[in-house]
């Protein structure tokens, strides 16, 4: 049998861990949209998108707090009006599935939610398109859920074209993976630029 590693926390680093918590958990409070994508390296957004398309979505979104706290707004958007959105669309959390997943931190499976009386029509309204499905996790980092990563399947209104094919348990659990994947990275990320250390 390969013998275990086994790392001890370092005595030396002790005494520096309440100033560092208190300096990750500032960090954390400061990430928001316009922030965010810079967060993102090629193997974070490849990570976010093969999450994306191994559950058969249309496109993908990355959810923050703004500044205020009064609404999420789009961080990372992967389908074509992703200018529309990131850093412009305002979600307030008062209203909406979206803002529920944030607000409960449960992850969130709905076919047809087009019908689901808590859906928020703001954004379809403005992209002139129909939400059919749409899977949401809490998205949590730094001790903390900051935001939601949403994925949908799109309709565009009185298209003739057939239904999406709709979401499974299973891609529910490939958009949670990837989202547990990204928060990893992000920590990693933030950690490193708090105590001047980079992997490159």
């Amino acid at each position: 049998m390969t013998p275990r590693l086994n790392l001890l926390p370092e005595p030396a680093f002790a005494e520096l861990h309440p100033l560092l918590a208190e300096r990750l958990a500032q960090v954390g409070n400061g990430v928001h949209a316009a922030q965010f994508e810079p967060l993102l390296d090629p193997l974070a957004r490849r990570v976010l998108e093969k999450g994306f398309a191994q559950a058969g979505a249309h496109e993908g979104t990355v959810w923050l707090l703004d500044e205020d706290g009064q609404h999420l707004v789009p961080a990372y958007n992967t389908g074509p009006h992703a200018g529309q959105l990131v850093g412009k669309f305002k979600q307030p959390l008062s209203s909406g599935l979206i803002c529920m997943v944030f607000a409960t931190e449960r992850p969130f499976l709905e076919n047809d939610v087009w019908r689901h009386a808590q859906q928020s029509k703001l954004l379809d309204a403005e992209l002139g398109t129909q939400t059919w499905a749409m899977i949401a996790v809490p998205f949590c980092f730094l001790k903390a859920c900051r935001g939601v990563v949403s994925c949908v399947q799109l309709k565009r209104p009185d298209a003739p074209a057939p239904d999406p094919p709709r979401f499974r348990p299973e891609h529910l659990a490939h958009i949670e993976h990837a989202t547990a994947l990204l928060a990893r990275l992000v920590e990693f990320r933030l950690l490193g630029q708090v105590v001047g250390w980079s992997s490159d």
